[in-house]
């Protein structure tokens, strides 16, 4: 994907892969952890947050971050409709990710403006995208789909295409992804445990994802 600009405040990054070695993977019930929480991301080294679109409070707490914490590059997670992506992009989304793809769900997510990470996890898959322009996606799930074995074994014939992993990576795995030439960041939950987040031990995220921004190939 090329350079990509925005009519929102805050311009759409050029790609959601060279923000930081790990993307976090939100999933917010109440709009107040959501300021707090990305905060703790940011001061810890990770700017870009997926919040996902599975809960209720999802869209709001989106809307907080974007208009509270500058600093950090919100975007928006599970991702299924082009109804899904006008109200992302509506609430401050710079970037959009999706489990998978359909030809009406690209479009959309094309014409939005922002830089986008459609779901694969099959070669066939990434065969379609690159005919259609797009280079970087979401590899999910990525240990079920096969994880950094299978990733490596696209490498050779399919180099066009860079992947953010997402499903079941924590921060002993993280590293093996990393290390891919094809890998430019993964997703994960692991700097967010539920323990932290029930007692708002924001400091605990952070330092968390200190370490976790501290991971590289």
């Amino acid at each position: 994907m090329g350079v990509v600009t925005s009519d929102a405040a805050s311009p759409a990054p050029p790609s959601v892969l060279g923000l930081a070695p790990v993307l976090p993977v939100v999933v917010l019930h109440d709009v107040a952890d959501a300021v707090p929480l990305a905060r703790a991301l940011v001061a810890g080294g990770l700017p870009a947050i997926e919040v996902v679109l599975r809960t209720p409070a999802a869209l709001d707490a989106l809307r907080a971050i974007a208009d509270e914490v500058p600093e950090a590059v919100p975007g928006a997670g599970t991702v299924l409709s082009p109804e899904q992506v006008e109200a992302a992009r509506a609430a401050g989304a710079r970037f959009l990710v999706s489990p998978g793809f359909s030809p009406r769900l690209l479009g959309a997510m094309r014409d939005s403006g922002v830089p986008f990470l459609p779901g694969v996890s099959t070669a066939s898959e990434v065969v379609t995208l690159l005919e259609e322009g797009v280079t970087e996606m979401k590899f999910f799930p990525a240990e079920a789909a096969g994880g950094t074995a299978y990733l490596a074994s696209l490498a050779a014939p399919l180099p066009q295409a860079r992947f953010c992993p997402t499903g079941g990576i924590g921060p002993a795995s993280a590293p093996d992804y990393l290390a891919l030439p094809n890998v430019g960041c993964v997703g994960g939950s692991w700097m967010l445990p539920a323990e932290a987040r029930a007692a708002k031990d924001w400091d605990r995220v952070r330092r968390l994802a200190c370490r976790a921004a501290a991971l590289a190939a």
